[in-house]
């Protein structure tokens, strides 16, 4: 017995060792980790190096609790602005996208795999939600920097799309093994997820309130504040899914609603939950890993292939494109939007529901959701970063790398201690001073402490240690930060040259032929692209307008748009393929590129937006 313990763990700690390290191969070669926390897990199953693993329930319980883990560092993460912003299309990506990905899924799943309606229509819930844990990983720690419009919808449509998936699942698992239909439930299916939707969200924001309140209030010790903060976002979800509602909804809704209050040791609490995540990420996906059994594959693989292929190229880009109708993004946004549609280790933890309900055949909807998440990582996670580049998403850093350490004060609720190091080439290694509201009191250089005010110029390599208020980081990071590293692309990225947003709309009618609405012929370019992005406008968004394209170079502290690039021909900068073309419309749009692109140095350009004014491109810069 004794033997069995050490061995047991031995195996467990070589495993999550091996995954752990595995991140580093990850980012050499450009691999989906967590592809590769499920090679781990097939690597150690049954056919591989034979670890004997079938018990279903335990995966669902373990794969639950981490998945529960996971969302609430999703939502604690998630800042309100970014959630406002988002929340709109977001949510109904995650509600009706979820919906209509799985009915279109269910069409293909009913003639490939030979299920009957109700058993398509389940697989197509199994794997309707994309994956919080893939899609924040891609985002967050694949190095890609794209507009923030888009990669809050990306990440709160991601978080807030599994109890969809999870209750459609749960609710056809249910009516197939009672042998009812659909039709005979009518009213009681829709009021069952109202109640445990609208209970999630309830405790949700009553479990973040108090999570809030506990930690503020009770003085404990400080190593033990994450785990308490870990074991009330697990007493969320448990006591939500105990008395009807939707624990995994509650769990993200507390973790916004605590993420974005003044709360205790904030920093210490935002590493502890940095490491449970990864942890909770390595065993959920290595141990779903080892239930599969590769083996039995071989009988499903090629429709499994197929409907994985049809998910990724029709399925998910067809229902995003219907719920994006309504909020204006532009063409490149929504077919990035449908492109990563990644699916995780949620799908294969609802796959494992139709085992546990004794529904007939339960294998295939295991084994065919786990080879779709294989083909989903492969296809769509090492293409993520070329796609978002080919369509000019991903846009240019606007400082440089700031190295920076937060301390937390006791007793400090809206203050906090910020450390920096000096780098090379920053604006305070070049003379600039710290301003005094930043209350810089000591540096440390060479291993020796000296006041502020006696340590003379900043030097590089000395630690700067700052009392600040929690709302003015962002404006020091800039102070303290390594020159932004600006490539060809990134100068392209932005437009030819800047115009003045306070000017009147209609000028750039008036000088390039853009076209405008109803109701903006007396606006200012500002309030024009304010209005067609939703009521904000981030760095770097843009905003097509016929035969221009209006860039935001830069914004203020209060969000409003004080530079303004413009792009005379954005086809070329950034070509973009619509998500529906004919073969013969494509064909015609590719020749017309190619030739455009031909075009030899020297030869007169094509009639253009700009030559439809009688003052050229630099008369009419110099008019805006």
């Amino acid at each position: 017995m004794g033997q069995t313990i050490y061995l047991v763990t031995l195996v467990g700690t070589l495993i999550v060792l091996l995954a752990a390290f595995s991140s580093l191969i990850a980012s050499r070669i450009g691999s989906p980790l967590l592809l590769l926390f499920l090679g781990i897990g097939l690597a150690f199953g049954v056919d591989g190096l034979g670890i004997p693993f079938d018990n279903a329930g335990v995966a669902y319980f373990v794969g639950s609790l981490a998945l529960a883990v996971i969302l609430f560092d999703s939502g604690f993460g998630t800042s309100s602005q970014s959630f406002r912003h988002a929340a709109a299309p977001a949510l109904v990506l995650a509600t009706v996208g979820v919906l209509l990905t799985s009915a279109v899924f269910a069409v293909a799943a009913r003639y490939l795999l030979g299920l009957d309606w109700l058993g398509a229509m389940l697989l197509g819930a199994i794997v309707g939600s994309t994956d919080a844990a893939a899609v924040f990983f891609l985002l967050r720690v694949g190095g890609i920097n794209i507009r923030e419009r888009v990669r809050s919808t990306l990440e709160v449509e991601s978080s807030s799309n599994d109890p969809m998936a999870i209750f459609l699942t749960i609710t056809l698992v249910q009516i197939i093994a009672a042998g009812t239909g659909l039709d005979e439930l009518g009213w009681e299916l829709l009021f069952e997820f109202v109640r445990q939707m609208g209970l999630g969200l309830l405790v949700g924001i009553a479990g973040g309130a108090a999570i809030v309140g506990l930690v503020n209030r009770l003085d404990m010790e400080r190593g033990l504040a994450p785990i308490f903060v870990l074991a009330l976002s697990l007493l969320v979800f448990s006591v939500t899914g105990a008395i009807g509602g939707s624990g995994f909804l509650a769990v993200f809704v507390a973790g916004i609603f605590a993420g974005n209050r003044q709360i205790k040791a904030a920093p210490a609490l935002r590493n502890f939950q940095e490491g449970a995540t990864w942890l909770a990420q390595i065993i959920m996906f290595v141990l779903l890993g080892l239930l599969a059994t590769p083996s039995q594959f071989s009988t499903i693989a090629l429709p499994a292939v197929l409907l994985a292929l049809f998910l990724s190229f029709v399925a998910r880009p067809l229902s995003v494109w219907i719920c994006l109708i309504p909020f204006d993004f532009a063409r490149s946004d929504t077919v990035f939007i449908s492109w990563v549609g990644l699916r995780g280790a949620v799908s294969i933890l609802l796959a494992i529901v139709p085992l546990l309900g004794g529904i007939e055949g339960g294998m295939v909807y295991f084994n065919s959701a786990f080879i779709i998440v294989l083909v989903s990582l492969l296809l769509q996670g090492w293409t993520i970063n070329p796609l978002a580049r080919r369509l000019g998403l991903v846009i240019p850093k606007r400082i440089g790398p700031v190295e920076k350490v937060e301390l937390e004060l006791p007793g400090t609720a809206r203050h906090e201690l910020l450390v920096y190091r000096v780098v090379a080439d920053s604006p305070v290694a070049r003379g600039e001073r710290v301003p005094r509201w930043a209350r810089p009191s000591l540096v440390i250089r060479d291993g020796q402490s000296m006041r502020y005010q006696y340590a003379g110029r900043l030097q590089e390599g000395d630690y700067v240690y700052l009392f600040i208020s929690n709302r003015y980081p962002r404006l020091l990071d800039r102070l303290f930060a390594s020159p932004a590293r600006v490539e060809v692309d990134d100068a392209e990225f932005f437009g030819a040259f800047a115009i003045d947003p306070t000017q009147p709309a209609r000028q750039l009618t008036a000088a390039y032929g853009a076209p405008l609405r109803s109701g903006e012929e007396d606006m200012t370019i500002a309030d024009v692209m304010v209005s067609r992005l939703g009521g904000r406008a981030e760095y770097a968004d843009r905003v097509a307008m016929g035969p221009v394209e209006l860039i935001v170079r830069d914004t203020d502290d209060k969000g409003r748009i004080v530079s303004v690039g413009i792009s005379l021909e954005p086809e070329l900068q950034h070509p973009q393929v619509p998500l529906f073309l004919t073969g013969r419309e494509l064909a015609a749009k590719l020749r017309g590129l190619l030739r455009r692109r031909r075009k030899p140095d020297g030869a007169a350009a094509p009639p253009g937006p700009a030559a439809r004014s009688e003052a050229g491109p630099e008369q009419a810069r110099d008019a805006l």
